[in-house]
């Protein structure tokens, strides 16, 4: 949790959303990170997930007398990652300090976080809602370790403590309230986490706790002071993000026209319910009595070895969606759909390299292929159809060998198994379309015969007679004719 206010920060100049009942929405985001390191930040027990209670939990993590933290260079080496993949600063000298408060899961009675100097600052997250490019400034992200975690056994009554968690290596992103509506949070939210798995710091697990979200929230009338913000802790799902961003605006303006004052708090969202409850009053950072952590020297980052992960960072998804822009003549939002992982643009990357035209690669991967993906919950590394038979079926529209129906039939039995070669199932089909003209001509004269009606229609400018005629055709050749084809000796036929 950080406790850098910056809802008190001057707001003049930053853009207005759309308007709640009358009210102007305001949002920022604190986001902890978990980072992909094997062992904690500041021991060498194991972060793996799903392990027996208390038993990755070493002496440091357990505070026993005695014990001292060791840095885990690994932690700050992904800090330094995220803070050159969001255009921050990268401070060469960071400081840890204790953050003091007693809980059950926090065996040291502190939890070693950073505060005044931390090790990435500023920087922002830029991504589009539509067409809309949006901007989320960012304060800083700074390295502290996780508590552990309390177990609450209500149909025995009884209360345990996992110290599992205590000391896995976090980064806490902080924003500045930014963001104007749920969209434009939930949108933010979906960009960093895009980001983080991109460039491999975390694995975006939220059921598991890796990307845990807490949304400030305030509202207030266009040009008055700030409001009074209340803390959503813990979301770990974007739809849980949504509901509960939404229920708690609404919860606001409703208690201040019935003449309520807003209370600052810790709230947690009840997804049964689709509520937020208050947890407890929120505290400020004189509540926790920050100092230096004496066992913690300051956090020293040479330029060097910035400049080393710099040549190490993989090309990042924003940059990459701009250069499809350019060099493949994408639209902005199909851009955006391929660069969702790394897995999807390098299945594009791979189908364009094997010939496939970028614009019908795309509209493949982003219709067909993502509905299928969806509907079987698999990844597209599991996709049955390989880039290089997508790549195939592209060339087989591209060169008029089959329609656009047809190609349907054969990505059908491509994805089923049945056949793995896209020329061996046109041939057997019997899919390859008719582009001899003049078969195409006797076609288009026996129906030209027969529906005097529909060209007596069209000459009088009903465009539907034309369809009309086409369909005829069509159903003639029992779908094998190129439809440009028929379009262009048809019009020729009628004048």
């Amino acid at each position: 949790m950080s406790e850098i206010n910056t809802f008190e920060a001057a707001q003049s100049g930053r853009p207005t959303g759309p308007l709640v009942r009358g009210y102007e929405v305001i949002i920022g985001f604190e986001t902890h990170a978990q980072l992909s390191t094997a062992s904690k930040i500041f021991s060498r027990a194991s972060t793996a997930f799903g392990a027996e209670p208390n038993t990755q939990a070493c002496a440091v993590d357990l505070a026993l007398p005695g014990t001292l933290p060791v840095m885990n260079k690994g932690a700050v080496e992904r800090a330094i990652r995220l803070g050159l993949a969001l255009g921050s600063h990268i401070a060469p000298r960071s400081v840890f300090a204790r953050k003091n408060y007693f809980y059950p899961d926090l065996p040291k009675g502190y939890q070693i976080s950073q505060f005044e100097i931390p090790v990435v600052q500023g920087g922002s997250v830029s991504f589009f809602l539509g067409d809309e490019k949006k901007t989320v400034r960012l304060v800083r992200a700074h390295l502290e370790e996780d508590a552990g975690k309390s177990l609450h056994e209500d149909f025995i009554g009884q209360s345990g403590i996992d110290l599992n968690r205590a000391g896995t290596p976090l980064l806490e992103i902080v924003t500045e309230p930014d963001m104007r509506s749920t969209a434009e949070a939930v949108a933010y939210a979906r960009e960093l986490h895009k980001i983080v798995t991109w460039i491999g710091i975390c694995d975006g697990n939220m059921q598991e706790g890796s990307f845990r979200c807490d949304a400030n929230v305030s509202v207030r009338k266009p040009g008055s002071p700030l409001g009074t913000r209340r803390e959503i802790k813990n979301l770990n799902s974007f739809k849980f993000m949504q509901q509960a961003i939404d229920y708690e605006i609404r919860w606001q303006i409703e208690e201040i026209e019935e003449g309520r004052q807003i209370q600052q708090a810790t709230v947690l969202f009840d997804p049964d319910t689709g509520e937020t409850r208050a947890m407890r009053t929120k505290e400020d950072a004189a509540d926790y009595r920050y100092f230096p952590d004496p066992d913690l020297p300051p956090l020293a980052i040479a330029a060097e070895w910035i400049e080393r992960v710099r040549a190490e960072m993989p090309e990042l998804p924003r940059a990459m969606a701009e250069r499809y822009v350019q060099q493949h003549g994408l639209s902005e939002y199909d851009a955006t759909q391929l660069t969702q992982s790394p897995a999807l643009a390098s299945y594009f990357d791979a189908a364009v390299s094997a010939g496939a035209a970028p614009k019908l690669a795309s509209n493949w991967i982003t219709g067909e292929i993502a509905r299928r993906l969806n509907q079987q919950d698999i990844a597209i590394t599991d996709a049955p159809v390989t880039a290089a038979q997508l790549a195939k079926l592209i060339q087989r529209i591209s060169d008029d060998t089959i329609s656009n129906n047809a190609a349907r039939t054969v990505f059908d039995t491509l994805w089923t198994g049945e056949s793995q070669d896209v020329d061996a199932v046109i041939e057997a089909k019997g899919l390859k379309q008719m582009s001899d003209s003049g078969a195409l001509e006797k076609i288009i004269d026996g129906v030209l015969a027969t529906n005097q009606k529909n060209i007596d229609e069209y000459r009088a400018g009903k465009d539907k007679a034309f369809n009309a005629l086409v369909g005829q055709v069509m159903k003639a050749s029992q779908g094998k004719a190129n439809p440009a084809q028929v379009n262009a000796l048809l019009k020729a036929k009628l004048g």
